[in-house]
């Protein structure tokens, strides 16, 4: 079997740009509050080519289709769980027509999201079931033309499994982030440490790893020095917020300026990170701005956790996640061993 593009890419590159967000972009431009997105790869497909072509424009290597919430859990919400394998195809099949048009090689990431249900023994989703559900989303962006899955914004373990399963019997390579909130852990209470530990006892690993979304570019960084400091040799993925989300005349709006998400692009690199994008509130600008800074400014040493607070503001805690959540300023060492 052929390498696929991205395992390509990272060998022959120190670092690789990812995009920005979806959702922001596509609110942008006229979907509506509860809309689901997918809708959109049908309904209004220059737009999605627009949103993958602006992320090209900008810099970036690899940018993921518009397929977040196109698993049968979420589009049964919009009694459109039979639609899944024409959303999820379109939404590759859109993204490898800019992709091809590009120039140059850049990745098409198949998008997955979270099923949004709990699992059992809390909720109700099974393993098996859930398997199933992303298999099929899985099979529809590889039917498309994407060259990876990207699984994303997981807070469960089990469900970051699942996807993985899915996407070895969907016979596709894949990524996976999770969104790490409060005091460093995710939702479900996975910390930075805890994920690079689980990765590795896959039956089939990921080419990369990492974090997304979460609480704001100063905590996502944070939460890659957790990722560093376990020694990994896997490719880690950044992909933070660009600033907070604050509620303006109606909408939300995110503070982050292309300035700091530069800044934060240049502080991933310099800490071991080898793909770098955003995510909610990266519009292009930002996207521009981070690749400019990524291809101009030299190398520096690690950053330290002051040094990411002094350059992209306070973290959301005081504890970063690892060992206990008592907030024992001992564990904020652990992001300096180098």
């Amino acid at each position: 079997m052929s390498q696929d593009l991205l395992s390509r890419l990272l060998d022959e590159r120190e670092w690789l740009m990812a995009d920005g967000a979806t959702g922001t972009n596509l609110f942008n431009m006229g979907l509506s509050s509860g809309e689901p997105p997918e809708f959109w790869n049908t309904d209004q497909p220059d737009n999605i080519r627009s949103l993958y072509r602006s992320a090209v424009n900008a810099g970036s290597d690899i940018f993921l289709t518009n397929s977040f919430g196109g698993n049968a859990a979420r589009l049964k919400l919009h009694n459109a769980q039979v639609r899944v394998r024409e959303l999820n195809r379109v939404a590759a099949d859109l993204g490898r027509e800019i992709a091809d048009a590009a120039g140059r090689p850049v990745v098409v990431a198949g998008s997955v999201g979270p099923t949004g249900e709990i699992f059992q023994p809390m909720g109700t989703m099974t393993h098996d079931l859930a398997v199933e559900i992303f298999q099929e989303q899985a099979e529809a962006l590889k039917e498309g033309g994407a060259d990876v899955l990207w699984i994303e914004t997981m807070s469960a373990f089990e469900e970051y499994a699942a996807a993985a399963e899915a996407a070895t019997r969907a016979g596709m390579p894949w990524c996976g982030t999770m969104s790490f909130d409060t005091a460093g852990r995710t939702m479900m209470g996975i910390t930075s440490a805890g994920l690079a530990g689980m990765v590795e006892k896959l039956p089939a690993p990921p080419i990369a790893f990492g974090a997304n979304c979460g609480v704001g570019a100063s905590d996502l960084m944070r939460t890659v020095l957790g990722f560093e400091t376990t020694g990994t040799s896997r490719p880690i993925i950044a992909k933070g917020n660009a600033g907070i989300p604050k509620y303006h005349e109606g909408h939300i709006h995110y503070d982050g300026t292309p300035e700091l998400m530069a800044e934060y692009a240049v502080l991933a690199r310099d800490a071991g990170v080898r793909i770098i994008g955003g995510c909610c509130g990266t519009m292009p600008d930002h996207l521009a701005a981070m690749r400019r800074a990524l291809e101009s400014r030299p190398k520096g040493d690690k950053p330290t956790p002051e040094d990411i607070q002094a350059k992209l503001g306070a973290f959301s805690s005081a504890s970063d996640g690892t060992g206990d959540t008592s907030g024992d300023p001992k564990r904020e060492r652990r992001g300096r061993r180098g």
